[in-house]
Formats: C-alpha cells, structure tokens, sequence
C-alpha cells in the first residue's frame, strides 16, 4: 500500500519553504526524512504527531496528509 505525501510535502514547502529546514525541526536527517515522504519506511506515531504541531495542522487532518493512497 502506497500512501501520497503531495499534501505534505506541499505544506512543508508553505511553512518551512525546505525539507531540509524540516528535517531540522524534526529532529530527522534529511535522508531519513526523505525516504518517509517517498515511501520507503513509514511514519511513527510520535513524527506524525509532531510534525502536526510543526506544520500547525489539526489531528483531524492527519489522514489527508498522512494516509491518502496513491491513485494506482
């Protein structure tokens, strides 16, 4: 199953104009930051929280930018 981080990577862009000013804030390197958002290892519970509260999003959106499946 393939998830589509377009949303996320979108809203990264408009907050922090870089993944890699991002991963900084993250606390993740930019490669590790950079296989989650190409789908090659997943997101943890406590990243996707966190990048919540970096990225001012509501949890009740959490799905539309965590969880929306690529169109095959």
């Amino acid at each position: 199953m393939a998830y589509d981080y377009a949303k996320l990577v979108g809203r990264i862009t408009e907050k922090y104009g870089s993944q890699a000013t991002f991963s900084t804030a993250m606390g993740l390197s930019e490669r590790s930051l950079s296989l989650k958002l190409n789908g090659k290892t997943g997101f943890k519970q406590p990243e996707i929280s966190k990048a919540c509260n970096l990225l001012e999003l509501e949890h009740t959106d959490i799905s539309l930018y965590f969880f929306t499946l690529k169109v095959q």
